[in-house]
């Protein structure tokens, strides 16, 4: 996946990404209002049973629900798109020629896409809520750039494994659920950094994703011990993800 064949392919790229999104809304009414309308509607559910239960009446509490649901989601989606392209272009890869590692990076950029149009929830949310930006909000560029290199590490490496182990698809599934409840989305964390089982959330990259940026829409100085693991993190599964997918792209038209 060299730099001059991503410059020669971008024009396929863009169209596999078009062709993405429209395929996600086709059968849908409400097309890509959805996608402001499903974190708006998780959010309130998530507020009123967690905020409930946990005693949560802060009213900056669904912010910080959303900033979690809205990166989380966009990670889960972009990886399972990812991690299905493959097998889902099969008879397009058996007929025409184009570069195979195409099509997870466009399912990763379509919903990375989509994500990136949701945030205009957050927005809308955060200030009814009260919570006003400040200049710490241009931190939030760095959290985000970080998760997609994240999206795209973790798709390589989902993309190339699916082609081989179709279970793959339904293992991921829990682990995503795992992966949720390690992101701190709908609790606090404090109490749970303090314990013995405190590395469960420093080592998971996406909740140190998830932590910076909440820490830009919130007003505070990201933990730059967090940004460097996440970012270290993203980029040696990007060069996995790439070295597997190189290695093994040719056998994937035996078992697709």
């Amino acid at each position: 996946m060299d730099n001059n064949s991503f410059l020669q392919n971008r024009f396929i790229l863009s169209e596999l990404v078009k062709k993405g999104i429209r395929l996600k809304y086709r059968r849908s009414y409400l097309g890509i209002i959805w996608s402001l309308l499903e974190p708006l509607l998780t959010m309130i559910v998530l507020t009123i049973v967690f905020g409930t239960l946990m005693g949560q009446d802060s009213h900056t509490f669904p912010v910080y629900i959303l900033c979690g649901r809205l990166l989380y989601g966009c990670f889960s989606q972009s990886t399972t798109a990812a991690l299905k392209s493959i097998r889902a272009n099969s008879s397009m890869i058996k007929k025409v020629y184009v570069p195979k590692y195409l099509y997870p990076v466009s399912s990763i950029f379509f919903n990375y896409i989509i994500f990136l149009i949701s945030l205009i929830v957050l927005v809308a949310v955060s200030l009814v809520m009260g919570v006003f930006p400040t200049l710490y909000v241009f931190q939030a560029v760095v959290p985000l750039f970080i998760l997609m290199l994240l999206c795209i590490g973790c798709g390589m490496i989902l993309s190339t494994i699916g082609v081989f182990f179709r279970d793959m698809e339904y293992l991921w599934n829990v682990f995503l659920m795992l992966i949720m409840y390690t992101c701190a989305i709908f609790y606090m964390p404090d109490r749970l950094l303090d314990s013995s089982f405190g590395w469960v959330l420093k080592y998971n990259p996406l909740y140190c994703i998830i932590s910076n940026f909440r820490s830009a829409i919130f007003g505070e100085l990201m933990d730059m011990n967090l940004m460097l693991y996440s970012l270290v993190f993203s980029v040696v599964s990007i060069i996995l993800g790439v070295y597997m997918f190189k290695k093994n792209e040719d056998k994937f038209i035996l078992h697709i």
